[in-house]
């Protein structure tokens, strides 16, 4: 079943949960998620970044392939513009049938912010689309630029951003960043902040930079109030693992066999935080 987000995620909101999006860029990876949740009889988000869908796999392409594959299934399952930092670039996406669009406008401050946002919303919301926007920002693990906490969400700022754009959901830096972590370890989050934003908005958070975050602390963010959590290289990764282990097995296996394979075994993984989210069963 083919929905946008606002639904499920007031749901989650009111239930006390959160719904797992997870990126994707093709067929397969959005074919293996479907499949997780179909497993776990839970709702699901495909997450397609903005770099993604203009180097790999553009709007017009892969809407089809997600609005096919949800066609198929009994479980709610939304297809959104993670990231888009260019108004032309997320228009089109909703123009091509992405049920729902993040915009990423933090760079350009609080009211450039609002701004942006509320363009989106005014070109969204018409045509049924969810909008999810974002206050403070994430660093990237690589070279070290990990999230600080001048980064992270100013609860003022974020009820001000919310009620001003009309968003249906509020992406917050609390101590994640985007990519891998070393080995060893994890974000501390900043669980007071989180707890201050919800009690502020009442609305459903977003946690972006998921991997790597530890039980722990997802299980906790969930407790406070994250009502949708990104994970993006904890399934790349295990799809990259799968492929080196079947490799190492097999080296002369067949191209779509092997693609078969990993698409099987990269289930495992989205099951693992779906169940994490408390999503399971909540279809």
């Amino acid at each position: 079943m083919y929905v946008s987000m606002t639904e499920m995620l007031k749901k989650a909101n009111e239930g006390n949960y959160a719904v797992m999006a997870i990126n994707c860029f093709n067929l397969e990876t959005a074919r293996a998620v479907i499949k997780a949740a179909e497993l776990e009889n839970a709702p699901i988000i495909i997450n397609l970044v903005q770099e993604h869908l203009i180097d790999h796999c553009d709007s017009e392409l892969i809407t089809p392939i997600v609005k096919t594959l949800a066609s198929r299934t009994s479980i709610k399952v939304a297809l959104n513009f993670d990231h888009g930092q260019e108004v032309l670039f997320i228009k089109k996406a909703i123009d091509d049938g992405f049920s729902s669009v993040m915009v990423d406008a933090s760079r350009f401050g609080l009211q450039g912010n609002i701004d942006m946002t509320k363009e989106v919303v005014n070109y969204a919301h018409p045509k049924g689309v969810s909008v999810e926007g974002e206050i403070g920002c994430l660093g990237g693990t690589e070279g070290g630029a990990f999230t600080d906490d001048h980064m992270y969400t100013n609860p003022d700022e974020a009820l001000k951003f919310a009620k001003e754009t009309g968003i249906d959901a509020l992406a917050i830096s609390i101590g994640t960043s985007h990519g891998n972590y070393p080995d060893g370890m994890v974000p501390e989050f900043d669980f007071k902040r989180l707890k201050t934003i919800k009690e502020l908005t009442k609305m459903p958070l977003v946690l972006h930079g998921g991997s790597g975050s530890g039980r722990e602390n997802i299980l906790k963010a969930v407790k406070y109030g994250i009502n949708k959590i990104n994970v993006g290289c904890d399934f790349m990764n295990a799809n990259v693992k799968a492929i080196t282990s079947i490799l190492k097995e097999r080296a002369d296996i067949n191209y779509y066999v092997l693609m078969h394979q990993v698409e099987r075994d990269s289930i495992t993984i989205v099951r693992d935080y779906i169940k994490m989210s408390g999503s399971n069963n909540k279809n």
